[in-house]
């Protein structure tokens, strides 16, 4: 009668660890998920203030090329095509 008692609390103990094992496991591979993704969104967050700023760039830049008296070649043909017609 002993050993069959001995074989149930052995089981029942094995059956616990695992659970705990389990478990433990299972926390582990969340907090990880959980860093990873907040990590994938930083850098989501950061991309896309580089992408801001390459837009603020390029419209500073073609600001600066508008005012700097250079219109691009399509539009001065276009302008000087009626002033030749008509003279």
């Amino acid at each position: 009668m002993k050993l069959a008692e001995q074989d149930s609390d052995g089981s029942a103990q094995s059956t616990a660890d695992m659970t705990a094992f389990v478990q433990n496991l299972l926390v582990q591979m969340q907090t990880r998920f959980q860093t990873m993704s907040e990590n994938i969104i930083t850098k989501i967050d950061e991309m896309g203030a580089r992408i801001d700023e390459l837009e603020l760039s390029i419209n500073d830049l073609k600001a600066e090329m508008g005012s700097d008296g250079m219109t691009p070649t399509k539009v001065k043909d276009e302008e000087s095509k009626p002033a030749d017609s008509s003279a």
